[in-house]
C-alpha cells in the first residue's frame, strides 16, 4: 500500500451544473397534464421552489395551482412567500382561512401581520378556535420574547406510558405535528419531564418504560425570557428542537433549529445594521416611512454634531476668505459627514439585502427606487432642519443680516438634499454593481462610498 499518494490528484475542481427547478417547475405547469398526473409531479419538489415561481405565473395559474396541490400543501408553500398578502387577496375568505389555519401557528402570524386588520379578523373569525388559540398565545408574547419564536408543532405525551403506547400517540399525532425527531414527555400535571429521541423510540423494546429512554436533562428555555439573553446558548446545542416553558414548567412550545438559525440571522443584522447607522435591521419589503424611521435618527444626532464641529471651525476661518466663502466652507465637513452616514446606511441595508435568493429582476428595480426615495425624504427633512438652524445661527448668534443668513442656510440646505441623495444612490448601486461582476460588496463598497 503506497502512503504518500497525493489526494489533490482525485479532487476535480469542476462543479457539476445543478438542475434548474424553476424551469422545471413553469414547464410542468404550462403543461397539458391532468390535475392528478400534476399534484403527482409536483409533489416531487421542495416547497421553497414551488413559492420562489408564484410571482411568475399568472393569477389564473396561480388558482389553478392551489386548486390542484390542496391546502396543506399550498400552506407549506405560502410560508415561505414574500409579499404574501398579495396572494391571500387572490382567495376567497373560506380558502385563506384554511391555509393559514394549516399552517404553523409561527408562520401564521407572520402571514396575519401583512394583512389589513379588517382582513385580518375575518380570516381569524372563520378559522378554528384551537388554532386561534395557539396562534393568539404565540402573539401575546412580545417579539424580543421566546415566546414570540416559537411553534405548538409538537408532540408530547404522559411519561408513564410504555413504548408501545409512546409509538401509537407518535402515530396518531404525526400527521398534524411533523416535529417529531424530538418528542417531549411530561409530569401528570403538564410540566416538562424530559425528551426522547425518536430514534430511541423506535429502538427500544414495546415493554420497555419510557423513563429509561427520557433524558430528564434536556435543555430547555422560558418563554418569558429575551431572545437575545438565550441566542448564545440555544445555537450551542445541535438539537432539532428545543421546549418552550412557560414560568410554571409546564410545556407549552418549542423552538426549532430553522427558528434559531432566523433569530442568530435576525441577532447578526441588527448589530450590522447599528453599526451601518440604522437603529435596527430592514428587509427588502419595508415601507418607505418605516425605512425612514430607522434611520432619522442617527442622522439627526450627526446633524446636531456636525452643527456643533462647524460653529468651531467658523471661529477660525481665515482673514484671506472673503465672509460668504468662509462660513460655506465652515460647513462643509456637516455636508461631507450627512451624505456619508446617509451611504453608509444604504450600504448596509443594500449588502444585507443582496442575500435575499429573490432580489432580482423588478424586485431589483423597485427597491433601487426605493432607497432613493429614503434618502430624497431624509435629504429633504434633515435639508430643512439645517436650513432653520444655520439661518436663525448666523442671524441671532452671528449678528449677520437675516437675508444673508437664510441665504447661506438655503445653500447648505440644498447642498445636503443634493448629497445626501447621490450618497443614497451610490450607497445602493454600488454593491449591487459589484456583486453582479463577482466582487465580494462587503469588502470593496465600504472604501469607495466612505
Amino acid at each position: 500500500m503506497n502512503d504518500d499518494i497525493d489526494l489533490k490528484e482525485e479532487v476535480s475542481d469542476e462543479v457539476p451544473e445543478r438542475r434548474d427547478f424553476a424551469e422545471e417547475l413553469l414547464k410542468i405547469i404550462n403543461s397539458d397534464e391532468p390535475p392528478e398526473q400534476l399534484k403527482k409531479d409536483l409533489e416531487n419538489y421542495h416547497e421553497n421552489d414551488i413559492a420562489a415561481i408564484i410571482p411568475e405565473l399568472t393569477k389564473q395559474e396561480r388558482i389553478r395551482l392551489y386548486k390542484v396541490l390542496g391546502v396543506e400543501k399550498v400552506s407549506k408553500i405560502f410560508a415561505y412567500l414574500d409579499d404574501v398578502e398579495e396572494y391571500i387577496e387572490e382567495l376567497d375568505s373560506e380558502k385563506a382561512a384554511d391555509i393559514i389555519e394549516s399552517m404553523d401557528a409561527d408562520d401564521a402570524i407572520d402571514v396575519l401581520e401583512e394583512l389589513e386588520s379588517d382582513k385580518k379578523e375575518e380570516l381569524i373569525n372563520l378559522m378554528e378556535k384551537d388554532s386561534v388559540e395557539d396562534i393568539k398565545l404565540i402573539d401575546s408574547y412580545d417579539d424580543d420574547l421566546i415566546g414570540s419564536r416559537m411553534t405548538t408543532n409538537f408532540i408530547a405525551f404522559d411519561k408513564k406510558l410504555t413504548v408501545k403506547q409512546a409509538m401509537r400517540v407518535v402515530i396518531q399525532e404525526a400527521y398534524e405535528n411533523d416535529n417529531i425527531t424530538t418528542l417531549y414527555a411530561l409530569n401528570e400535571d403538564g410540566t416538562f419531564y424530559g425528551a426522547i429521541a425518536l430514534s430511541d423510540l423506535i429502538r427500544a423494546r414495546e415493554g420497555t418504560p419510557l423513563d429509561d429512554i427520557i433524558t430528564t436533562s434536556y435543555p430547555y428555555v422560558y418563554a418569558n425570557e429575551t431572545v437575545e439573553e438565550c441566542i448564545e446558548e440555544l445555537k450551542e446545542y445541535s438539537e432539532d428542537s428545543i421546549p418552550v416553558l412557560r414560568q410554571d414548567n409546564v410545556l407549552i412550545g418549542v423552538i426549532t433549529a430553522s427558528d434559531i438559525v432566523e433569530v442568530v440571522d435576525e441577532e447578526l443584522g441588527d448589530d450590522y445594521a447599528k453599526l451601518a447607522g440604522l437603529t435596527e435591521a430592514e428587509d427588502l419589503n419595508e415601507p418607505l416611512f418605516k425605512s425612514m424611521r430607522k434611520r432619522i435618527p442617527w442622522l439627526l444626532a450627526l446633524l446636531a454634531l456636525g452643527l456643533v464641529v462647524s460653529t468651531i471651525i467658523g471661529k477660525f476661518q481665515g482673514p484671506v476668505m472673503s465672509a460668504g466663502l468662509a462660513l460655506l466652507y465652515s460647513f462643509q465637513s456637516l455636508i461631507l459627514d450627512m451624505s456619508g452616514n446617509t451611504g453608509t446606511q444604504s450600504l448596509g441595508v443594500t449588502i444585507r439585502v443582496l442575500n435575499d435568493e429573490d432580489f432580482k429582476g423588478k424586485r431589483k428595480f423597485l427597491y433601487v427606487l426605493k432607497e432613493m426615495r429614503v434618502a430624497l425624504c431624509n435629504g429633504l427633512i434633515i435639508g430643512t432642519l439645517a436650513f432653520a438652524f444655520i439661518g436663525l445661527y448666523l442671524t441671532f448668534v452671528e449678528n449677520r443680516p437675516a437675508w444673508y443668513g437664510f441665504e447661506i442656510s438655503a445653500c447648505i440646505g440644498i447642498a445636503l438634499v443634493i448629497a445626501m441623495l447621490i450618497a443614497g444612490l451610490d450607497g445602493t448601486l454600488i454593491p449591487i454593481l459589484f456583486k453582479k461582476v463577482g466582487i465580494d460588496p462587503a469588502v470593496a463598497s465600504g472604501p469607495l462610498i466612505t
